[in-house]
């Protein structure tokens, strides 16, 4: 039988060299030139002419806003009653495994969400992928789960007879996975993070999607970051949880012409078979979840399956988000860091027809994300050289265009506020006061925080310093004690 990694190596494009399009250079290319003649109007030009770059990045995101809006508005309908499932209908199996790796604190409890769903999984596995912190003792006070043999699978726990432990030796997330997928005989496989803790209903609605369409080969949840309870931890998530409201319904907007590419490994659902078939996560990638989702796509087109990728916003779950300035900075290198790498695996879709509107618009738009900080960033500077130089009066139009559009992004941002409590059903933390504040600072702070660690990333991949680091844990911690 070929292996999963067997079979990644024939699939993966960066192990697979192809024609990459003319198109993907000149889009490439345009970006970079256009970039450095923005940034020069502000040696030779003056007044608002000067702060060209700026027109531009608030231009493209303008853009982005609106483009989401116009493919989110029917979440304001009704939405339809949920369709019964015939008898004839096959109800997959779901198992569901937990990548988990020195996650002793917080293992107790993601177990004990899963195994309170409201429609629990037939299996949970524990991908443990060389714990040396006190995993064992937990599991076995827990569970009654006594450690098993290297590369093997416990038997059920006395008390949990769904709970399984696999232990494989340290090598990363994306092996232990893949390991514990080819062990798996479920017809779907949910990844959950060990830090993520999945709603009642969460695994019910993810179920339900994957058996009213066949095609459906990825699905991601929609995610609220916590942060636990520090004064730094309550600020970073009352901006996380707006910018997580926005990033799932651009998912939802891409979605709607079958060009989603960002699936949440924190909380996401695959069918096996279509997950084997092209070679499961690669190890190789900062971000093997992202990356695995353009080879279910590529593959799609390769063989005209017409396989789908979807957001479900019933398949609700909270998961531990950077709490500290470093360990958001960090998180953001490590995440824009794999974006580019995977950007550059896959640069022949760039531009390319023959994906449809993946190749011809999300591909496209990625590739201007890839300097899109660098352009908030070259802005933000500009301004406050004029500023602090005493050119005020030079400054006052750019300032007069920020204004516009920060009351163009509170609209955006209380109107989406509205979509999303539709569509998921949770308004928890998202106050129309505190949002209104948020919309307001966010240019300012967050966004450049943001900023910030993209470009971060930036300097790690040019340099090849990919050591990432590991998030510290704050939030789950708390939320089970």
């Amino acid at each position: 039988m070929t292996s999963i990694s067997q079979t990644l190596a024939a699939q993966s494009p960066r192990l697979t060299p192809r024609r990459v399009p003319a198109s993907a250079y000149l889009i490439a290319g345009g970006v970079l030139i256009l970039f450095v003649a923005l940034v020069a109007q502000a040696f030779f030009r003056t007044g608002l002419a000067s702060w060209s770059v700026g027109i531009v990045y608030i231009a493209y995101d303008t853009a982005l806003l609106i483009f989401t809006g116009t493919k989110t508005w029917q979440l304001m309908r009704p939405a339809p009653a949920p369709s019964q499932t015939s008898a004839a209908t096959h109800r997959p199996t779901l198992g569901v495994i937990i990548a988990a790796h020195n996650e002793a604190g917080v293992l107790g409890i993601t177990i004990d969400t899963l195994a309170q769903q409201s429609d629990p999984p037939d299996l949970i596995l524990i991908a443990d992928d060389g714990s040396s912190d006190d995993t064992p003792a937990e599991l076995l006070r827990l569970y009654g789960l006594t450690p098993p043999a290297l590369g093997a699978i416990s038997g059920p726990a006395p008390g949990l007879p769904t709970l399984r432990w696999l232990r494989v030796p340290h090598g990363g997330k994306a092996r232990a996975l893949n390991q514990a997928i080819q062990l798996l005989e479920t017809d779907v496989v949910l990844t959950v993070d060990a830090d993520t803790l999945l709603d009642p209903p969460a695994l019910a609605a993810m179920r339900q999607a994957f058996t009213a369409e066949p095609a459906l080969v990825a699905a991601t949840g929609v995610l609220t970051p916590i942060c636990g309870p520090s004064l730094s931890g309550r600020i970073f998530q009352w901006f996380q949880t707006y910018e997580y409201v926005r990033n799932f319904l651009s998912r939802y907007a891409w979605m709607r012409v079958d060009s989603l590419l960002l699936i949440s490994g924190a909380f996401a659902a695959f069918r096996r078979d279509a997950l084997i078939t092209v070679g499961g996560f690669d190890p190789a990638c900062l971000v093997e979840d992202y990356e695995l989702i353009h080879r279910l796509h590529r593959h799609s087109t390769d063989k005209g399956l017409g396989w789908k990728v979807r957001v479900i916003g019933g398949a609700t779950a909270r998961t531990d988000a950077p709490a500290s300035l470093m360990a958001f900075l960090r998180q953001r290198r490590r995440w824009f860091g794999g974006y580019l790498q995977t950007q550059y695996w896959n640069r022949d879709m760039i531009g390319n027809p023959r994906f449809g509107s993946l190749g011809t618009a999300q591909m496209p738009v990625k590739t201007l994300d890839t300097l899109q900080p660098i352009y908030g960033i070259a802005a933000f500077i500009i301004l406050a050289v004029l500023v602090l130089s005493g050119k005020f009066m030079l400054a006052w139009p750019i300032l007069l265009v920020m204004i516009a559009k920060i009351i163009f992004d509170l609209a955006y941002h209380l109107w989406s506020l509205r979509l999303y409590a539709r569509w998921t059903g949770q308004n928890e933390g998202l106050g129309l006061g505190w949002a209104i504040v948020a919309a307001i600072l966010e240019p300012f702070t967050f966004q450049l925080l943001r900023h910030a660690g993209a470009t971060w990333g930036w300097w790690m991949v040019l340099t090849g310093r990919e050591t990432w680091g590991r998030q510290k844990r704050t939030a789950a911690e708390a939320d089970g004690d």
